[in-house]
């Protein structure tokens, strides 16, 4: 038994991050720092599809243990409370049949992580200082409470209670690529018509909260006054559901800036996303708002340039370099609601002419960059 920790000296270990993309990218700097504080640990993860794939060849996950809660947050919207007793009951025996664990650490902070934490039977469950919605009811210790708001500081508050410490901090999310991700970038750019050996700016245009875009006409008015070298290839990737989206944005590029239109393809819907991110990982910039994709961007370390406005880079955004933000001017921002009651007036505030000004000069700095190295 480690004293110090008071965990045996090869600790079985169950993190508990179930979704969402950025989210479980996140955590992923609470298993590098575990890893690297406890070598030795074996760490198993429950998470949720599809974000279960971003795990996938991770060094510091020794196991992935995928359970679907889409099935389970269906039936309880639906009231079939017995469909979702059952998927409850899947995930009690797909957590005792790789347990047991010396130790459970809850990072969501949901009354259904709770709950999944106690159907491990692992006497040692602790939650951290997030949502709450009764959480706490099923941990049996909550780790300190922090002043700092970014969610993978608050995240790490976790490994705190087993002895480490903040002030060891290794930045960085983690995603391991496969061997063969150059060539299936270098098969798939090759096959839409795009030369990976000149620029590629890479333009995610949605969001999974409906207050966290730009509408598509300004983000086509941002890249069309945006300062672009001849050859720069424009890539917009995507949800299957996102299409009707970019169309709209290459609807206004046509009309007012018929150069760049001529160079922008859409993607949405070809790729998994461990196949995006290799994507992501070919590209000279990726333009996003705050989304799952960026922190993908992150990972792959991929230079990103950001819109901020419900949220904040101080809260979510990337801890290492190479990460540029623009940020609301409005007054009212960093509300952290999925739903705008003032009718999305934080991103609306945001001039697609002062971002551009602003997006023309990090291109201009990585292309030089490129261009010396």
């Amino acid at each position: 038994m480690n004293k110090a920790t008071g965990l045996p000296s090869r600790p079985r270990i169950l993190l508990i991050r179930l979704s969402a993309i950025g989210d479980v990218l996140h955590a992923t700097s609470v298993a590098h720092n575990l890893k690297l504080f406890l070598p030795n640990a074996h760490l198993a993860w429950l998470c949720s599809p599809p974000a279960d794939d971003l795990l996938r060849g991770n060094p510091d996950v020794d196991e992935i243990l995928s359970w679907d809660r889409r099935e389970f947050d269906a039936a309880i919207s639906e009231h079939k409370f017995g469909k979702a007793f059952n998927s409850l009951r899947e995930a009690r025996r797909l957590l005792r049949e790789h347990g047991p664990f010396d130790v459970v650490l809850d990072i969501q902070g949901l009354f259904l992580t709770g709950i999944l934490s106690l159907l491990t039977g692992c006497k040692r469950r602790i939650g951290i200082h997030e949502r709450h919605e009764g959480n706490p009811l099923f941990m049996t210790e909550m780790a300190p409470d922090i002043a700092d708001p970014h969610k993978i500081r608050r995240y790490l508050t976790a490994l705190m209670s087993l002895g480490w410490q903040q002030e060891g901090f290794v930045p960085g999310t983690v995603l391991a690529l496969d061997a063969g991700w150059e060539s299936y970038a270098h098969g798939f750019w090759k096959e839409h018509g795009t030369d990976p050996q000149k620029p590629i700016l890479m333009v995610n245009i949605r969001t999974t909260w409906p207050d966290k875009h730009l509408t598509p006409r300004a983000f086509g008015q941002l890249l069309a006054r945006t300062d672009m070298p001849e050859d720069l290839q424009l890539i917009f990737p995507g949800s299957p559901a996102d299409k009707s989206y970019i169309e709209e944005t290459f609807s206004y590029l046509k009309e007012n800036a018929p150069e760049k239109f001529s160079q922008a393809i859409c993607i949405a819907g070809e790729t998994t996303l461990r196949e995006l991110a290799a994507l992501i990982k070919s590209a000279t910039l990726f333009l996003t708002c705050d989304t799952g994709p960026l922190y993908i961007a992150e990972a792959v370390g991929t230079p990103t340039f950001s819109l901020w406005g419900p949220t904040l880079p101080a809260i979510y955004g990337p801890l290492t370099s190479g990460h540029r933000f623009y940020i609301s001017p409005h007054e009212c921002k960093a509300c952290c609601k999925t739903k705008c009651p003032k009718g999305n007036a934080c991103m609306e505030a945001i001039q697609p002419e002062a971002a551009a000004r602003e997006l023309t000069k990090v291109l201009a700095e990585i292309l030089l960059k490129r261009k010396n190295s």
